[in-house]
């Protein structure tokens, strides 16, 4: 939690996570809250794909959620 946008985008761009939130609730880390639909699985490694795959799954994602202290209904 801060004000301090300056502090935060430092936060946001330099921590190595999936998924970053700053002043929004841990609530909104979820598929179902991106519009990806159900989960079916997480990740935790940098690299989830094995097998055959294509670029699609070689691809990884970073989001970055700002918020004002929201909480889901």
């Amino acid at each position: 939690m801060t004000e301090n946008a300056q502090t935060a985008a430092v936060f946001l761009d330099r921590v190595d996570s999936a998924i970053v939130l700053h002043n929004a609730s841990t609530q909104y880390a979820d598929g179902g809250e991106f519009g990806m639909g159900a989960e079916i699985g997480i990740s935790t490694g940098k690299m989830h794909a094995r097998g055959p795959v294509g670029l699609e799954q070689l691809t990884s994602y970073k989001y970055q959620v700002r918020g004002d202290g929201q909480i889901r209904p």
